[in-house]
């Protein structure tokens, strides 16, 4: 029996591997399971019906070529089993955490990053030919792509761009398991952490700009009071009665708290009269 055609290297075609020139020898196994077939026709049902569900598709290779059609399925269909070897694949959506990373940032900091990643399989064919363990490659590759991706960003692009991390990287997981038969749909960087030492340091470096901003609002305050209180003594020092009536609210603020203060009010012209003394 020929062998299958290769393309890109060691890669085989799929498009060629399907409808191979069985051989004489191929061709006898088949015509024989066909018989036996025949022959065992009130058992053979149960043997050459396969069911398959919904989300699945399968992929039979016939003497070790894919059968005419490419994938079967969903529902029912035939196969020889002398002759036919079924792979089944799961076209749902797939998910897999992406374990820990600890990666070395653009500015030299050391931070742990996971990650989530989405994928399903879009080309049950390519799912099988192409690649030994679709799920365990697309993984793998997640984690490099991970690292590769987060090495070429500062610390404060990692922790402010994640949406745009995420977009790339799915874009780029997805050109690359193209030719396995995989559609990467999504993916989502999870958690970025840091070292407790550096947890530390921005935490001090955070509450030490918090206070700095309270001083300068503080001060701000008080330069806006005194210069609200220069501007009322300038009013008030151009009209005596007005410093008397504002003597009349002070005591009538204290006698609506219900204490037990004692106010003798002095006259302001008394006062005058020391002072010019």
């Amino acid at each position: 029996m020929p062998g299958a055609n290769v393309e890109n290297g060691n890669r085989p075609d799929t498009r060629t591997m399907e409808d191979p020139d069985a051989g004489p020898c191929g061709t006898l196994l088949i015509v024989f399971s066909i018989i036996l077939c025949l022959v065992f026709l009130p058992i053979t049902p149960f043997f050459i019906i396969k069911v398959v569900q919904q989300y699945e598709k399968a992929v039979i290779f016939r003497l070790g070529c894919i059968r005419r059609g490419g994938a079967a399925g969903p529902g029912l269909f035939t196969y020889l089993p002398c002759t036919d070897e079924i792979h089944v694949v799961d076209m749902r959506t797939i998910s897999f955490d992406v374990p820990p990373q600890e990666i070395l940032t653009k500015d030299s900091v050391t931070v742990t990053v996971d990650a989530v990643v989405y994928f399903r399989i879009k080309d049950a064919v390519s799912s099988v030919c192409n690649v030994d363990n679709v799920k365990i490659a697309t993984k793998l590759l997640a984690q490099t792509t991970l690292r590769n991706m987060l090495g070429t960003k500062s610390l404060a692009e990692i922790l402010a761009e994640r949406e745009e991390i995420s977009t790339s990287m799915q874009q780029t997981l997805d050109s690359a398991t193209d030719s396995w038969g995989v559609l990467v749909e999504r993916v989502e960087v999870k958690d970025v952490r840091l070292p407790v030492t550096l947890q530390r340091a921005m935490a001090a470096e955070a509450e030490a700009h918090r206070d700095a901003k309270a001083k300068v609002i503080a001060a701000e305050g008080e330069l806006n009071a005194s210069k609200a209180l220069k501007e009322a003594a300038d009013v008030i020092n151009k009209s005596p009665a007005a410093l008397q009536l504002r003597y009349l609210q002070t005591l009538a603020a204290i006698a609506a708290e219900r204490n037990s203060t004692i106010i003798f009010p002095v006259p302001i012209e008394m006062l005058n009269a020391f002072s010019h003394k």
